[in-house]
């Protein structure tokens, strides 16, 4: 309000914290959260949900041969929704674009070893890997760097949901050579109820 009072419309380019450039303070604060190595992987911009059709329109491109997307079975529901909203806008039925791994009968975590074999099952005709960093039901932390490295082994591009992950367990984007990646901040960096999301995409 004060700098409203003081600058009016000017704020946005005045003051100690101009409106326009708000979000690159955010852009240095959240890098070493996510383990990124530069401050041009990372925008601080919309909600989440918004943020991870945004990459996927960038992400999924999907060709006769490389359609499928890859996905936690117990994955959030806005995930779930993104992803098949996707499908459907290529046309692409569900029963055939959509692998979902699940924990195996009288367990609750997923395996990493039954994600890499769903990945190396399907192999080049996987176009995506979305999963969440922290699974949000359970709390169980992905192997965030295997699952990327058999990955990229077949090209394939991999995101994650960082919802329950950022500010709650170490994270290593650029290191791991994660493609891309989404957040929210109103859950483990404790801001309020529609407070700005972020996104990360490799500088590669």
């Amino acid at each position: 309000l004060q700098q409203w009072k003081q600058y009016g419309v000017e704020a946005h380019f005045r003051g100690k914290r101009p409106w326009a450039t708000i979000d690159e303070a955010c852009v240095t604060l959240i890098k070493p959260l996510i383990g990124a190595k530069h401050e041009s992987e990372v925008a601080i911009m919309n909600s989440l949900s918004v943020n991870n059709n945004l990459l996927f329109i960038s992400f999924y491109r999907p060709t006769k041969t490389r359609y499928k997307i890859l996905i936690e079975g117990m994955a959030f529901c806005s995930d779930h929704h993104t992803v098949r909203s996707h499908l459907h806008l290529h046309d692409i039925a569900e029963s055939k674009g959509l692998i979902e791994v699940h924990p195996r009968r009288d367990e609750h975590c997923i395996r990493t070893q039954d994600i890499v074999d769903a990945i190396e099952a399907h192999g080049n005709s996987i176009a995506v890997v979305w999963l969440g960093a922290v699974q949000y039901y359970t709390g169980q932390l992905f192997d965030i760097a295997r699952i990327t490295a058999v990955a990229h082994r077949y090209n394939i591009y991999v995101g994650f949901d960082l919802a329950h992950g950022v500010g709650n367990v170490p994270l290593s984007l650029h290191a791991c050579h994660v493609d891309f990646a989404s957040w929210c901040s109103y859950k483990y960096l404790n801001s309020g109820p529609g407070a700005i999301s972020g996104v990360f995409v490799h500088q590669r």
